[in-house]
């Protein structure tokens, strides 16, 4: 490893930027496996690519990588960096290994991808929560999707992309319990869940815009002038529950906080609401599972776990497809939600 030193040295004189600094650490490990195990080594930089801007060039990416691996036998490629067009080396975000694993298991053409972690798969809900909550055999992409979202953090969410695409399933692994059979994450599934619900996840921090006005039904195009005032603004909204005369805007406190007033300002200038009020440390939790689709009341249910547990909702929204409820709380009965929605799908 000498010669690799010396030019990582001569490298980092040059200034040759934090991506590259951050992944070295991956990339000697990954010559040191490959001698190790007697496989080629590929440097990921030569082989994943982003374009000028930054964004991954999954079609480049494909096509190179794709022809490298059908003239390779075994091959050990370090995670979580590629290279930019200036042949400048450029990481993924957090957990980037994941996406790379994805890809290289898309190129490859692979029956399964399996994710060797320091965990036995998904769990059903957040085990600093609920005391050894139980795991996640089966999950669909769509459901592990609204998990994700919502802060389940297993895998990187945009991992499952490149192989959902060509029908590749991810085996979750545990590298310290290999016997364990880990959380299958399948484009369907006609297995029955073992529980009405996949999982429950869930943040805290949002703010809740309500916005009302007389007659707002019949005013056309009052969603889109409200929307654009948000997307002028750099803020994208989570949850839109609205009535005949009210709409509700759920947005990230972090991305909101700064542009309050300015947002309000042009809200009352683009639709002129009779008013705007604003409702801060509300938690959002979804409840996902495709069991649900095929149980009526679990809604009510839910509801009524809580109100049993004297926890006022804030809001509740569920999409067409039934695969989740979003449930908003205010931030302190945030864990208490979590537990009673748990209790009453999982314990009884």
């Amino acid at each position: 490893l000498d010669e690799e030193f010396t030019v990582i040295r001569k490298n980092f004189a040059a200034k040759a930027g934090k991506d590259y600094a951050a992944s070295r650490g991956e990339y000697l490990n990954g010559i040191v496996m490959a001698n190790y195990i007697g496989y080629e080594f590929i440097d990921a930089a030569t082989v994943i690519f982003f374009d000028k801007n930054g964004a991954f060039d999954a079609d480049k990416t494909q096509k190179v990588l794709s022809a490298k691996l059908a003239k390779t036998e075994r091959a050990v490629i370090p995670g979580f960096y590629g290279a930019k067009p200036d042949a400048s080396v450029k990481t993924f975000s957090r957990g980037g290994s994941d996406v790379t694993g994805s890809i290289v298991a898309k190129a490859a053409s692979a029956n399964v991808y399996e994710n060797w972690t320091d965990v036995s798969g998904f769990l059903m809900a957040d085990p600093r929560l609920i005391e050894n909550p139980k795991g996640i055999t089966i999950i669909t992409y769509k459901e592990l999707r609204e998990l994700s979202y919502m802060g389940a953090s297993v895998l990187h969410e945009d991992a499952i992309f490149p192989v959902r695409k060509e029908g590749i399933p991810i085996n979750i692994r545990n590298t310290n319990a290999p016997e364990d059979a880990g959380t299958m994450i399948v484009e369907n599934t006609c297995h029955n869940p073992e529980h009405i619900i996949t999982g429950i996840a869930g943040k805290k921090d949002f703010v809740a815009i309500n916005i009302e006005k007389d007659m707002m039904n019949s005013e056309i195009g009052f969603g889109r002038k409200v929307l654009q005032v948000f997307e002028e603004n750099g803020i994208s909204f989570e949850h839109m529950p609205s009535g005949i005369d009210t709409m509700t805007i759920v947005v990230h406190k972090d991305e909101f906080i700064d542009k309050e007033q300015k947002v309000l300002a042009e809200l009352h200038r683009a639709v002129q609401p009779d008013s705007i009020d604003l409702e801060a440390d509300i938690a959002l939790i979804a409840v996902v599972g495709r069991g649900m689709r095929n149980n009526s009341g679990i809604a009510s249910n839910i509801l009524g776990a809580l109100a049993k547990a004297k926890i006022n909702i804030k809001m509740i929204d569920q999409g067409s497809s039934e695969l989740n409820i979003i449930i908003g709380v205010r931030n302190r009965y945030f864990e208490d939600a979590i537990r009673a929605i748990y209790d009453l799908f999982i314990q009884k």
